[in-house]
């Protein structure tokens, strides 16, 4: 199998290519240097590839799917430009059948969003089993690891002479609508955009996206422990998915939650507690992993008719 990357240099592209290690199934077509920005070599590359992934910004995503001139190259996108595009398949398969099917027939793979992966993961249950309703005001607070800010955000946060401001969490996109919600609301089934609140914490890798919702609002009467039955039969039998036991008991530490737990994986855990009054729902995973290139591995072995963990942890 001919594998290209399109934008390996950057933390996606090179997620991709480190779980490609050890596989003697995958060919990996490689560009110089001083050629990665060339269009002709990259259509070369492209057209002679079985798959190719797109780590690149939207504008270049584009571009390189125009240049595909058969019916055999198949496209992976990890980038936001084709995730709510008609014709394309939603990279998470955990979703439903529907979408499982859809990514393995499809020749145009668009994968999630980091923190659009946990929030989807959490809202599109609730939507779909009718607990919320599509005009539910949601809120959603989420926290990730630098490296999901790419090469520069990595600089800034590694240099050994930052500025102090570095040592605290970094909440952003204040004030202005982030690049997530789009699909965040057209895969979920919301008819309003969340109130979305993304931060950076002081870690390289790991997220936890967090949904709190108040029982008195929600569409039909349902308990803390409904909620967790539901998410329980949403997920049963998934490989990268796991519903972690109601309120957290019997873990190690019921009641607190490290953001950085799941780095290096492709695994998610949804969590749910709650209460009388209150619902809390948490997603955890590794942006770099289920929410970019473990999730992007994930779906060409779906595509490609191998066991969606290969390669995977």
């Amino acid at each position: 199998m001919k594998v290209f990357i399109d934008g390996r240099e950057g933390t996606t592209g090179l997620g991709i290519a480190q779980r490609f290690e050890g596989r003697d199934d995958v060919e990996l077509l490689t560009i110089s240097e001083e050629l990665r920005k060339d269009t002709a070599e990259r259509k070369r590359l492209i057209n002679e590839s079985d798959i190719t992934f797109l780590c690149l910004p939207d504008v270049a995503a584009r571009e390189a799917v125009s240049l595909v001139e058969n019916d055999n190259t198949r496209i992976i996108d990890a980038s936001t430009a084709h995730r709510t595009e008609k014709g394309w398949a939603y990279g998470f398969p955990e979703l439903s059948e529907e979408h499982r099917e859809k990514i393995r027939t499809s020749k145009r793979v668009a994968v999630p969003g980091c923190y659009a992966s946990g929030f989807i993961s959490l809202v599109y249950p609730l939507v779909k089993k009718g607990f919320i309703a599509p005009f539910h005001p949601v809120i959603c607070h989420a926290i990730s690891g630098y490296s999901g800010g790419g090469k520069k955000l990595i600089a800034e946060y590694e240099n050994p002479d930052r500025d102090k401001k570095y040592d605290s969490t970094r909440s952003y996109s204040l004030g202005k609508t982030h690049k997530h919600i789009k699909e965040m609301m057209a895969i979920s089934g919301l008819s309003f955009p969340p109130v979305f609140c993304p931060s950076v914490g002081d870690f390289y890798s790991g997220m936890v996206v967090t949904v709190p919702l108040v029982r008195r609002t929600l569409a039909k009467k349902a308990s803390a422990e409904d909620i967790w039955i539901a998410f329980d039969e949403q997920y049963r039998g998934q490989n990268f998915v796991k519903v972690m036991p109601f309120g957290g008991k019997g873990l190690e530490e019921e009641n607190i939650m490290f953001s950085n737990t799941l780095s290096g994986t492709n695994r998610m855990e949804i969590f749910v507690y709650g209460n009388d009054d209150y619902i809390l729902l948490c997603s955890r995973l590794d942006n770099l992993g289920k929410g970019a290139s473990g999730a992007a591995v994930q779906c060409m072995n779906i595509m490609t008719g191998l066991d969606e963990r290969t390669g995977l942890i």
